[in-house]
């Protein structure tokens, strides 16, 4: 049976000796993941496994910082990435940590994709693309240095920046948020929804994804009275049935919920796609998974609080 105490057990128990976690079970400590496994442990209720789990967590994270604010892949890798965001908002909620997490914010802000330097403007004026069709101007964030915006860590980077207290958001923190959303809708296919990047090839409406879209909705969930978010509101519903992972069910779930979309039960759900994946060995889809839970447990418990009130 799959529940919120079975997957916070989960984590809890596949932790590696030294605080982080890997991929998998025993594998080697990953900064995404064990960013993730912060985020979906620190939730209510809080008890004291959950407690020791995040703090020596916590202090893995502190150690793989690197010396110019930003987190690398794994530990020892010569060049900070993506993970910068969620490993700064996996220290921002858990506390205690605000000078690694403005460091980190600040190699966010000042980390700029390929699509700014002269070369990539360039090359654009003397080869256009025909391939694809984008504005290059609406600069994002990417995957890795030296590499142009793509919609996922966009997506993550604007909400960790979405969490922020005012207070640590400076001028140009907020006007990078404002191109990053900006691309995101831009980067948007004709009939709704997100695929990795691009919305038209060779002519072509690209195909949305789930994540993706998912993750881009939470993203721009500021933005919810946009007809675009709408239409990809409308998207992700309807492709919620054929959802056969998951990590993509769990991140779907908790996107809908968001924006305060009915949705079936997920424990239900989960189970049913156990069977054929067995992704219960995966532990960023336990994370996800249990986010999602934790989130519609929080829910459940406000709507009863309601309604005896």
């Amino acid at each position: 049976m799959i529940d919120l105490a079975g997957c916070r057990d989960f984590l809890i128990t596949n932790q590696n000796a030294d605080g982080g976690w890997g991929f998998h079970p025993d594998s080697p400590c990953a900064v995404e993941p064990t960013a993730w496994a912060v985020l979906a442990l620190v939730s209510r209720p809080f008890g004291p496994l959950q407690v020791e789990a995040c703090a020596r967590a916590s202090n893995w994270l502190l150690r793989a910082q690197r010396s110019d604010g930003s987190w690398p892949p794994f530990p020892g890798h010569p060049l900070g990435c993506w993970v910068t965001s969620v490993a700064s908002g996996a220290l921002l909620l858990q506390g205690g940590a605000e000078s690694a997490v403005e460091r980190g914010l600040r190699w966010v802000v000042n980390s700029w994709p390929a699509e700014g330097t002269l070369w990539w403007r360039l090359r654009q004026a003397v080869f256009p693309s025909r391939l694809a069709r984008q504005d290059s101007a609406l600069r994002g964030w990417n995957w890795t240095p030296g590499t142009a915006s793509w919609v996922e860590p966009t997506a993550q980077t604007l909400i960790f920046i979405g969490t922020l207290p005012p207070t640590l958001l400076s001028a140009q923190a907020v006007k990078r948020r404002n191109l990053g959303e900006h691309m995101l809708l831009d980067r948007m296919c004709p009939d709704g929804g997100w695929n990795s990047g691009n919305p038209l090839i060779y002519g072509v409406a690209g195909v949305p994804r789930i994540g993706p879209t998912a993750w881009a909705l939470l993203a721009l969930r500021a933005h919810s009275h946009r007809p675009e978010i709408q239409a990809s509101l409308a998207w992700l519903e309807r492709a919620y049935g054929t959802i056969r992972g998951g990590a993509s069910l769990a991140v779907a779930h908790r996107c809908l919920a968001a924006f305060g979309l009915r949705v079936p039960p997920l424990a239900p759900a989960l189970e049913k796609l156990y069977a054929p994946n067995s992704f219960f060995q995966n532990v960023l889809t336990m994370a996800w998974v249990t986010l999602a839970l934790s989130e519609e447990a929080a829910r459940l418990a406000q709507c009863e609080g309601s309604a005896s009130a």
